[in-house]
């Protein structure tokens, strides 16, 4: 059996936590503005959203490199003028699980947002309460567990990428190889002990990780 190199776990978990961030932030305001808009834009963009969930990882891998490669506008923007390289970087690596874990924080969201009683928006609306501040005081802590949810698949999903990952990051041994690609290398060269091993470990991660969430909100809930 090689030697278990703990990078790809590390890397693993630093890829998904910084994914998970992003998702929060970027992925509430997208939530409460598919959640408000009604129209054919707002379709269309819930529409893209929704296609990371269905379309194979390989496909948004393509996609990213297509948008994001060497060769591409903004590829040749980022690293002429900001001297960044997104494809086979760490950076890449979140993108990817970025792309891939983000739909289940909005549509997570989204679904709490719709849940809350409008009456108490429209009250606090009158009572002359600002948007920013009904968001914040509000519609966020009565939709927390719809959120915390998200954020809890958002990890689990940026964990466990693979497809889009190997494609926009690729498998860089102590650079971009994460926990899953380490896994698939250790079959390729037939080193079963090593990958049934990083597999067990990286179980027994995502199960502390999970349950310490859970046990988390049921405090939460538990005042």
């Amino acid at each position: 059996m090689g030697d278990i190199n703990l990078f790809p776990l590390l890397l693993s978990l630093r890829v998904s936590i910084t994914a998970t961030i992003l998702a929060i932030v970027i992925g509430i305001p997208i939530a409460y503005y598919l959640h408000r808009a009604n129209g054919k834009m707002s379709d269309f963009i819930d529409t893209l959203i929704t296609l990371p969930i269905v379309l194979p990882p390989t496909v948004l891998g393509y996609y990213l490199l297509v948008l994001l490669g060497r060769n591409s506008p903004v590829g040749q923007f980022l690293e002429n003028y900001l001297d960044i390289t997104i494809v086979f970087t760490p950076t890449g690596a979140v993108i990817a699980a970025l792309v891939v874990s983000i739909p289940f924080m909005i549509k997570s969201a989204k679904t709490s947002f719709a849940s809350i009683d409008q009456d108490l928006i429209h009250s606090a609306a009158i009572l002359g309460r600002q948007r920013l501040n009904i968001f914040f005081t509000i519609m966020v802590p009565l939709a927390w567990r719809g959120i915390v949810a998200g954020i809890t698949l958002t990890f689990a999903r940026a964990m466990g990428d693979f497809g889009t990952t190997l494609m926009i990051a690729g498998s860089i041994p102590n650079e971009t190889m994460t926990m899953p690609i380490a896994i698939y290398d250790a079959l390729l060269v037939g080193d079963r002990i090593l990958a049934n091993t990083l597999v067990f470990i990286m179980t027994i991660v995502a199960i502390t990780i999970l349950y310490a969430i859970n046990r988390l909100e049921k405090r939460v809930i538990q005042g």
